[in-house]
């Protein structure tokens, strides 16, 4: 993780293992919700995906956000009819805990400074910036609303699981 990018006009991210990988769902960092505790924001974004607990805990315990991401896919005809009208406030809500609970990953995202964050991928157009720029970015936004907050105190802290 290198967090050399504070004065680039856009950060780009797609891969964990990138420079900027911190800030990809895939990232190893886990997330405390209620009493159960994600090993990544990809993990807990698939399983929303579905109203079924017994299909929630089993992308839960998906031992890579591949696999979670995966099994969200085998599951397609069971994913609830509301999904598109929530799913960005569901990755709001878990990008915003990511950066709340890892104060480490809070850090490298301030020290972005006031750079474009963009997913950076050619297969997203929704989440990222679809590769050339002309993806809607709803991911890279998230990131920097959740930046905005974490600068301005308005998000603060809390005690790590």
């Amino acid at each position: 993780m290198s967090n050399s990018v504070a004065q680039a006009k856009e950060v780009l991210f797609y891969e964990p293992e990138d420079p900027n990988g911190y800030l990809s769902n895939f990232a190893a960092c886990p997330i405390k919700v209620g009493d159960q505790v994600w090993a990544t924001s990809e993990h807990y974004y698939q399983a929303m995906k579905f109203a079924s607990e017994a299909l929630r805990n089993t992308i839960l315990e998906a031992s890579t956000p591949a696999e979670a991401f995966s099994l969200s896919r085998d599951y397609e005809d069971q994913v609830r009819e509301d999904w598109y009208d929530i799913r960005v406030e569901v990755m709001q809500f878990i990008v915003t805990e990511k950066f709340r609970q890892n104060p480490q990953f809070a850090l490298f995202l301030t020290n972005t400074g006031d750079s474009v964050i963009k997913e950076h991928s050619h297969k997203d157009h929704f989440w990222g910036d679809g590769g050339d720029g002309t993806g809607e970015n709803h991911l890279g936004k998230i990131l920097m609303a959740v930046r905005h907050q974490l600068r301005t105190q308005q998000l603060h802290f809390i005690a790590s699981h």
